[in-house]
């Protein structure tokens, strides 16, 4: 077979099947149209070792040499333990170098594995893989890993940690030999879990360095790994991480594996960023892609009303919100039966007739009325035992033990998580009622966006006595798909405890996810940051909090909350009718600005300095011609240095000609500022190259800690109106 050379966008991915068995040779920059004889670049054969050099193949497999993690392990009753696939066909079915599917087989252990393999436009690398028994008997399966060659320069990695309300934090050690494995038991992605996977050369950064990253799209258990074997190659990967028995496959059936999502960048952070975005964008389901409509600023009634659902008050949000440029309101938790607190109703999704005699027309009437569109909060995979649905289907609460129709579980339930248990969505009568529900409310009403919400980890997953996240998994993705095809315009955000459901596979299925349940300001610095390095700022829920933060009691001027918010889906989470005038009018020029760089936000190319000075932080969004840019600067704590000094704004095209200025806050607005004088240029705006901008940089007032500004750049044109 000839070798499979994959190129787009200045990556490719190099497959040898000179020895029978896909080897990875090459995962990273294009090599160029030209290749070598590859039969004549094996390895040597070291001293006391196999007789052949060791391949690492597209599973990686014992039976050819490979020491390190396997990529399959799986078994017939003890027995076929070791796989020996070989390749059979290879597949290119656009016939443009861009997609292939490689088949192997091992006879005498009775699978065939077929990978396909597409790299698409910005270089973002997908593999997945599909098992098929053809045994006689079942073939248990515990493991079905995708991995990449990752190149010797790399001697770091990069991930993220975090908990409820501190999500996607980096973290960072050196590569050694070994293995660094992150795996997530939580039955969902997890608030710890690592979006970004990463490894690179010494120290690099958002703006240099080579990086090889990988995303696994699944919403379910899941590890990710680096290793590096005696001989000094590592590869980086991820799998599904299966339960006991979880899959067992009967003669003729097949286990298919999440996408692996794989992006190199030899210019940092920013460049594994920029291959996400092309792919996410280029999807003929993102939002805004059929419609063209942009993505409305939202109102969040939680942290203004909590369980309270009076409709007066009510009323009165919405008008106060439709006259600050709110586009979408959501009414959150709270208006199902029997839901006074969070301790019961999850199940009984029908409308509170005692707090809304007349259901939800009056309120959505008065909200569509005032050119809003209505949005409500669900959290279709919970129950509470205290509903009417425990009560009648106690059956449906998943957990370890077989339940008897009809009757409570014979076994412990698992610990219930914020009063709360997991509905069984594996059993097909239970999918059916969450499905049946949640259609006749979206038929019934002018719904047009659900917050859907999974507030637990799923501990003790299990359906009928065996483990079922993956089950699990699934029939939420069905949920999701059938919903969206009964009622294709109903927008749909992931939400769950905050962050801990962010992943491509959920991001299939829905339209944005919530970062964090946090809306603290600072915070969500960094929890935008990193979140943002793999979704782009349309699909990240990020809002204007109270004053004092909900969950952290800390106290920030409206024009930080603003700044931090504008750099993703933006909207309110505040009760907006308690306004002084002064606010009303800082708020709604927040929102009007927001209108207008949306277009920017939500298409440009995000861009993050590599700061000296660990205080400040500096971000921002270059349209991908290069004629206009929105950055901010975020003082995160005190300096050690007097002043800022020249901050440089990278991304611009190098030799053409900007105009800067600042765009927000005014001078003497709040207290963002404290310097004496402030550079001079900040009054009067400054012309430079973008090579100026982004090698020299411009002096930065000082700004007070947790406080930011916003910087408008523009391309300066000629009397043609093109660009100088």
């Amino acid at each position: 077979m000839d070798p499979l050379y994959l190129r787009c966008s200045g990556k490719a991915l190099l497959i040898d099947f000179s020895t029978g068995e896909p080897a990875m040779l090459h995962f990273g920059a294009d090599l160029g149209p030209g290749l070598p004889d590859l039969s004549l670049l094996g390895d040597p054969v070291a001293p006391s070792s196999l007789d052949i050099p060791v391949t690492l193949g597209l599973i990686p497999q014992a039976s050819s040499g490979w020491r390190g993690r396997p990529g399959l392990r799986g078994h017939r009753n003890g027995q076929a333990f070791s796989a020996r696939l070989r390749a059979v066909s290879v597949e290119t079915p656009d016939g443009a170098g861009r997609s292939a599917v490689i088949t192997q087989s091992a006879p005498d252990a009775g699978v065939t594995v077929s990978t396909e393999i597409r790299i698409n436009d910005g270089g973002l690398l997908q593999l997945r893989h599909t098992l098929d028994n053809d045994g006689p008997d079942n073939y248990c399966l515990e493991e079905l890993a995708t991995v990449l060659p990752v190149g010797r320069a790399a001697t770091e990695i990069l991930d993220l940690t975090g908990r409820w309300c501190r999500e996607a934090h980096p973290q960072r050690l050196p590569i050694r030999q070994g293995t660094w494995v992150r795996s997530g038991r939580h039955g969902r992605t997890g608030h710890d879990s690592s979006l970004l996977f990463a490894a690179g050369t010494v120290g690099f950064g958002n703006r240099h360095g080579q990086v090889w990253a990988v995303h696994l799209g699944w919403s379910g258990n899941h590890e990710s790994f680096v290793e590096t074997i005696g001989d000094g190659r590592s590869v980086i990967g991820a799998s599904e991480l299966l339960g006991s028995a979880e899959i067992t496959l009967a003669a003729g059936a097949s286990y298919e594996t999440p996408w692996l999502f794989a992006a190199y960048s030899d210019s940092g952070l920013d460049g594994i960023s920029d291959a996400f975005y092309a792919w996410f964008r280029g999807r003929p389901h993102h939002p805004g892609a059929r419609s063209g409509k942009p993505r409305p600023v939202v109102l969040n009634v939680w942290e203004a009303v909590y369980f309270d659902h009076r409709l007066p008050a009510l009323l009165e949000l919405a008008e106060s919100a439709a006259g600050l440029g709110v586009e979408r309101y959501v009414l959150d938790d709270g208006w199902f039966r029997g839901r006074r607190n969070d301790t019961a109703g999850l199940g009984d999704w029908y409308v509170d007739e005692q707090l809304w005699p007349d259901g939800l027309t009056p309120l959505i009437d008065a909200v569509t009325g005032h050119g809003m569109e209505f949005g409500l909060w669900v959290e279709p995979e919970m129950v509470n035992e205290d509903s009417d649905l425990a009560r009648a289907h106690p059956d449906w609460i998943a957990g370890p033990a077989r339940p008897a129709a009809g009757h409570a579980s014979p076994g412990p339930r698992p610990e219930r998580w914020r009063h709360q248990q997991v509905l069984d969505l594996a059993n097909p009568d239970a999918w059916q009622y969450i499905f049946d529900r949640l259609h006749a409310l979206l038929g019934q009403y002018r719904i047009s966006y659900l917050k859907w919400d999974q507030n637990r980890d799923l501990t003790e997953m299990g359906h009928e006595g065996s483990p079922s996240v993956h089950a699990q998994t699934l029939a939420v993705y069905r949920l999701l798909d059938e919903l969206r095809k009964a009622h294709p315009d109903v927008e749909i955000e992931s939400c769950s405890s905050g962050g801990a459901r962010v992943d491509l596979g959920i991001l299939e299925r829905t339209d944005r996810v919530w970062a964090s349940d946090c809306n603290d300001a600072l915070e969500r610095q960094t929890i935008q940051r990193w979140t943002g390095v793999v979704v782009p700022p349309e699909l990240v829920g990020a809002h204007i909090g109270p004053t004092s933060s909900h969950t952290t009691a800390r106290t920030h001027a409206l024009s930080f909350r603003a700044i931090t918010a504008i750099f993703g889906h933006f909207g309110l989470e505040w009760d907006v009718r308690q306004l002084q005038d002064s606010e009303r009018s800082e708020l709604a020029a927040a929102i009007a600005l927001f209108k207008d760089y949306r277009a920017l936000i939500h298409s440009g190319r995000m861009v993050r300095a590599d700061e000296a000075d660990p205080s400040l932080m500096l971000h921002g969004v270059v349209s991908h011609d290069g004629t206009e840019a929105l950055y901010a600067l975020v003082s995160v704590a005190t300096s050690f240095s007097e002043v800022p000094g020249r901050i440089p704004l990278p991304g611009l095209r190098p030799d053409g000609s900007y105009r800067v200025e600042l765009v927000y806050p005014a001078p003497g607005i709040g207290h963002a500022f404290t310097q004496v004088l402030p550079p001079a240029w900040l009054s009067s705006g400054v012309e430079a190259s973008g090579r100026f901008l982004a090698e020299s940089g411009l002096p930065m007032p000082v700004l007070n800690p947790e406080h930011g500004l916003l910087l408008s750049v523009r391309a300066i044109t000629d009397d043609t109106g093109r660009g100088v």
